[in-house]
């Protein structure tokens, strides 16, 4: 039995994901900055940048997954 495999990353989906996940990052540093203790900007802006980078990464993970099991869903409802 042959089973026709669909590509579940294409180039539209990544440039989609991309932005997601550069909007969630640049949203989450905005936040961060005043959350660190410091009074140099230029560690506020690394510190905050490493803390939003973390997170983002969690993101970009949580898309894929859910894009992965969209597919395996709506496979399942098409048998």
């Amino acid at each position: 039995m042959a089973q026709s495999e669909e590509k579940l990353v294409t180039p539209v989906s990544l440039v989609v994901d991309i932005i997601l996940v550069a909007a969630f990052f640049a949203f989450l540093w905005s936040v961060l900055r005043s959350h660190v203790p410091s009074n140099n900007p230029k560690m506020i802006a690394l510190w905050a940048a490493v803390g939003a980078s973390c997170l983002s990464a969690v993101f970009w993970l949580a898309l894929q997954m859910f894009r992965v099991v969209l597919k395996a869903q709506l496979a399942a409802g098409r048998k």
